[in-house]
């Protein structure tokens, strides 16, 4: 299959993405959960089917909570967050729990400062970009002996490119469920993103290897696109076959899973279609943009 030749087509589509989620980003932007707003996390579990949940809502709306938000979860259970540093308002809520739903059991009570939230956001940050750097640079090194006719830097950059594209365009997919249906991010959700890196990283290592053993063969080095083109398609059913055993699982875990795993692993399944797709068409087509640039200067 010509892949590479068709590789302006893919970079259309995967702009436009791109582009389309920074634009949800900067307009809406993520929905933080308690962890990166701080506040109180109340989980209630009834005996019976779970009250409805604007009937709930007006029960303590005298309270005035801020940013009170009500969750239905599985077995009977209801997940009440809302923003508050005084434990004085959390003990408020329970008690006027107890009192309208006295079958009701409180099983969990999470409590998140402002200034633990700020925190957990920054180290989210850092986390995230230092490992996107730590991946470029070992990428690089991995491929220092490869310097004709691409040199080894090209290949992190590469690399570091298409990561760049799927976490932006899960980022956009996020903000859109955020937006829509009020889905929150959280630390796992910063989990799956750095998941999300090392799985794309290691498909396109392998289709990189694969360039750099065929590039041994002299006749190689005088079309490189051809190269390029010939390695994806000899790296293309393994890269297909092992996202597909990871998708199934994942789809599993969405579906049977318990609620609290549930936003992770749709993370997870974004991420990963997303790296399978920019490994094969985005991470070596930016290899031969380079060498096209290279060859006409």
């Amino acid at each position: 299959m010509k892949i590479i030749q068709q590789r302006l087509k893919f970079f259309i589509i995967s702009g436009s993405l791109v582009l389309a989620s920074i634009i949800l980003l900067v307009i809406w932007g993520l929905k933080p959960g308690i962890d990166f707003k701080g506040g109180v996390l109340i989980e209630i579990k009834f005996e019976e089917k779970y009250p409805n949940k604007a009937q709930f809502i007006n029960k303590l709306e005298d309270l005035k909570l801020n940013d009170l938000t009500v969750q239905v979860s599985e077995q009977n259970r209801i997940l009440v967050k809302f923003i508050s540093d005084d434990d004085e308002v959390n003990t408020k809520v329970q008690a006027r729990i107890k009192k309208n739903y006295p079958k009701s059991t409180i099983e969990r009570t999470s409590f998140i400062s402002s200034v633990i939230s700020d925190e957990l956001k920054n180290k989210a940050v850092q986390a995230t970009v230092v490992a996107i750097i730590g991946i470029m640079f070992y990428v690089m090194w991995a491929f220092r002996k490869v310097s004709y006719p691409v040199e080894s830097w090209k290949y992190g950059l590469g690399a570091i490119l298409a990561l760049a594209h799927d976490i932006i365009i899960t980022l956009g997919v996020f903000v859109f469920l955020g937006h829509q249906y009020g889905l929150e991010v959280n630390i796992p959700f910063i989990a799956a993103l750095l998941t999300i890196l090392g799985y794309s990283v290691n498909d396109t290592i392998v289709i990189f290897d694969r360039i750099r053993e065929n590039l041994n063969k002299i006749e190689a080095k005088k079309n490189f696109e051809d190269t390029v083109n010939r390695s994806i398609n000899e790296s293309l059913a393994r890269s297909i076959n092992t996202s597909l055993t990871v998708v199934v699982v994942l789809l599993a875990i969405i579906f049977f899973g318990g609620e609290s795993i549930k936003y992770f692993a749709i993370a997870l399944l974004i991420g990963i279609i997303l790296g399978t797709y920019s490994s094969i068409f985005i991470a070596s087509a930016i290899l031969v943009e380079a060498w096209k640039m290279k060859f006409k200067r």
